[in-house]
């Protein structure tokens, strides 16, 4: 993967000079950004061979080079993250790195690229086509990126979008030294896949958005690797290998708005070699604006989560929950922001507390909050193994 990530970024430098040479009124927009996070675990760890140290560094950065001409545009978004105290959240990636052709009623775009679906704040059941880079964040908001061939057909009764995905992004997992992760580490040198093309399947997947009234409607179907893996003992039972299933998806995301509310619903059915199952979320959104006078806005959320997988599928901590949340948005000159949720498992009890918060220091700067606290697991809940994990993360990012 290493080898296809700098093979692209070395075409795309190669090109992109020309698309500007040769296109009138093309511009440039470049940028770039460097983050220091410091993790503070407010308990030793649970596993043999964990770190114990209590604070845990890294440091990243990415760049934006983007490039735009008058029916053309290219992006380049290289990533890279050191982490000192376990090598498997280091990474080396590709967020960006595509050129798209645009038209009145069509795009087509080739290269990686990172794409978003979904409505809910708590689950993104819908969100398929990139690979979650699970040691950035326990969230599975960071993306890995995915290298793809997709065709945008815009018509007045909605948008098509076709995805052909022709190299698979292996989930990322942490290490021995590293926190939040299972008694027995993953081996991620060693995948395993139903298919026999492994990492050259090429996977497809199709999108229908539009939107009646209030009313924004997504529709897709996937055919391909599962980005959620199995994790299957070794045959020593002192690791755990990943196993990427064939899987065929539909799924819906709908989002309602009006006036101060937001309704949102995502749902999925899934078919694998081991049956079929369902999966929703669903719940509101509603905002107070300029709550006492003031100019900030506080909305309250709330979402029913459920998934009906067996036990033989890759688990999923939200089942069957209850997510509850605030966000709070200042609205000054600093963008202050502020979400806090917490999640209750119906049947275990178990409990998963969320804090967010960020503010502009300045022009150039921007100061990140995290708190993270898991309570109230038994030895078979599903969130056991990363119980002792809690944490406060502080992140300082510089603008350029």
């Amino acid at each position: 993967m290493k080898n296809l990530i700098l093979k692209s970024l070395l075409s795309l430098a190669i090109l992109l000079p020309a698309f500007a040479v040769g296109s009138a009124g093309a511009s440039w927009d470049i940028r770039a950004n460097l983050d220091l996070s410091a993790r503070i675990f407010v308990e030793d760890p649970r596993w043999p061979g964990q770190d114990d140290s209590s604070t845990q560094i890294s440091l990243a950065s990415a760049a934006e080079f983007r490039w735009r001409g008058d029916e053309a545009r290219a992006s380049i978004i290289p990533a890279l993250r050191y982490d000192a105290t376990d090598d498997e959240r280091s990474l080396a990636d590709l967020q960006e790195a595509y050129w798209a052709r645009e038209a009145d009623d069509y795009e087509l775009l080739v290269g990686f690229n990172t794409v978003f679906w979904g409505v809910a704040e708590s689950v993104h059941l819908v969100d398929i086509i990139n690979q979650t880079d699970a040691v950035a964040d326990i969230d599975g908001e960071d993306k890995l990126g995915q290298p793809m061939l997709n065709l945008a057909l815009q018509r007045d009764w909605g948008q098509v979008d076709l995805y052909l995905l022709p190299y698979f992004r292996e989930r990322t997992f942490a290490g021995e030294d590293g926190r939040l992760r299972s008694p027995l580490v993953v081996d991620t040198d060693n995948p395993e896949y139903e298919s026999s093309d492994e990492h050259n399947h090429v996977d497809i997947a199709l999108r229908y958005s539009t939107f009646i009234g209030s009313v924004d409607i997504g529709l897709h179907a996937f055919s391909g690797t599962s980005r959620e893996p199995r994790l299957l003992p070794d045959a020593n039972g002192s690791a755990l290998i990943p196993f990427y299933d064939q899987i065929d998806q539909l799924g819906l995301d709908l989002q309602y708005t009006g006036d101060a509310w937001l309704w949102k619903l995502e749902a999925i059915g899934r078919e694998t070699q081991n049956g079929s199952f369902g999966a929703a979320v669903g719940g509101f959104e509603y905002t107070f604006y300029q709550v006492v006078e003031s100019a900030a806005d506080v909305g309250v959320l709330l979402e029913l989560q459920y998934d009906g997988r067996n036990d033989t599928e890759p688990f999923a901590l939200a089942d069957n929950d209850i997510f509850a949340g605030i966000r709070l948005a200042l609205n000054d000159t600093q963008d202050t922001a502020l979400l806090a949720g917490v999640g209750y498992d119906l049947e275990t009890a178990e409990t998963y507390l969320n804090i967010e918060a960020d503010r502009r220091l300045g022009d150039e700067y921007v100061i990140d909050l995290r708190a993270r606290f898991f309570t109230n697991a038994d030895a078979s809940d599903r969130s056991y193994p990363i119980e002792k994990d809690d944490y406060l993360q502080v992140q300082l990012s510089r603008y350029f």
